[in-house]
């Protein structure tokens, strides 16, 4: 996929959020859950994050920290519908931003099982969240499947820009693990 299709694709993704710009027509809970992870600073730097990171590493890894995001946000999703308060929740959301920027500034290549765990175990207290926060009326399963699709989109603009930014950009995708890390750390610290 090239650039110019990302950006399209993603401009799609949120073209019905202008549409429906008054409350009360979202009751299946899609765009609720689109919104989710594109508004909220912490999710939306960890889920760039995540991408950034996956483009970082080499075979498998480049698809299973994204996927391992993204099917451990949507058991933690289902987790926090049924109501389950998960402790240190969003010092944990916090922690992540750090820790992704972290990973990305210093472009830390580490054992795959061990990336996948540290990514999945992020990506439940980011489920945990977007399940508490349903909206009323709103379908759960519409809800999560907005906040999966954005999450995903998310993870593939963060990975789109590194692998098409020229070779001499690249300082400039530590520069942005940089910027998010410090952005995770005022996070925790507030």
């Amino acid at each position: 996929m090239n650039p110019k299709r990302i950006c399209a694709a993603l401009a799609l993704l949120l073209t019905p959020t202008l549409a429906m710009a008054h409350p009360g027509h979202d009751h299946a809970g899609l765009l609720s859950g689109i919104s989710h992870p594109l508004l909220g600073l912490d999710h939306l730097l960890a889920m760039l994050a995540v991408g950034l990171w996956a483009a970082q590493q080499q075979g498998k890894a480049r698809w299973a920290l994204p996927l391992a995001f993204v099917g451990s946000m949507l058991a933690g999703g289902l987790l926090g519908f049924a109501g389950l308060q998960m402790p240190l929740m969003e010092t944990g959301i916090a922690a992540s931003v750090l820790a992704f920027g972290l990973l990305v500034a210093l472009a830390v290549r580490p054992p795959l099982a061990l990336a996948a765990g540290l990514t999945a175990l992020f990506a439940v207290a980011h489920g945990v969240a977007h399940g508490l926060e349903l909206p009323a009326l709103s379908s759960p399963w519409g809800y999560a499947a907005g906040f999966v699709m954005a999450t995903a989109a998310l993870h593939a603009a963060g990975f789109a820009l590194v692998r098409y930014l020229p070779q001499a950009a690249a300082p400039l995708v530590r520069i942005l693990g940089a910027a998010s890390a410090v952005a995770g750390a005022w996070l925790l610290a507030a």
